[in-house]
């Protein structure tokens, strides 16, 4: 199984948000375990690089981006990407990209804790939690 993770469910674990934090360690776990494959659209790395660095200093931030590279997929975004991500009628433009690299690199799933904004999306999106209920009953 192939999933595509948001930005914000990588955020959780790296920033220890609760009550989001357990759930999407739990969908990390099985990534690391190699339970699923875990993808992440290319804007997740800088971004999450930008954070980090920001907050927690260069160091930590090269950590978490090289832990990220090792263990996850990335899914490139490109012209084609972004054109695809306009046509899909996603109000939010980084939504319709994830969407768009998530339908490119044939995901199961988008792991997301905004399920409204993939409403237009060709790939179901489902919450950290409905993905490990869907999963433990599989």
């Amino acid at each position: 199984m192939k999933v595509m993770l948001d930005l914000h469910v990588m955020l959780d674990v790296f920033q220890e948000r609760h009550p989001y934090y357990y759930a999407s360690a739990s969908v990390i776990s099985k990534v690391l375990n190699k339970e699923i494959t875990g993808l992440l659209p290319s804007h997740a790395i800088t971004t999450i690089q930008y954070i980090t660095s920001k907050y927690s200093g260069k160091q930590k931030a090269d950590e978490m981006t090289d832990w990220m590279l090792i263990h996850f997929d990335i899914a490139a975004a490109d012209k084609t990407s972004f054109i695809r991500a306009r046509k899909m009628g996603i109000s939010d433009f980084e939504d319709g990209v994830v969407a768009s690299l998530s339908e490119l690199t044939n995901c199961d799933f988008i792991i997301t804790r905004n399920i409204s904004d993939f409403k237009k999306s060709p790939i179901k999106a489902l919450t950290p939690e409905e993905f490990l209920n869907i999963y433990t009953n599989t």
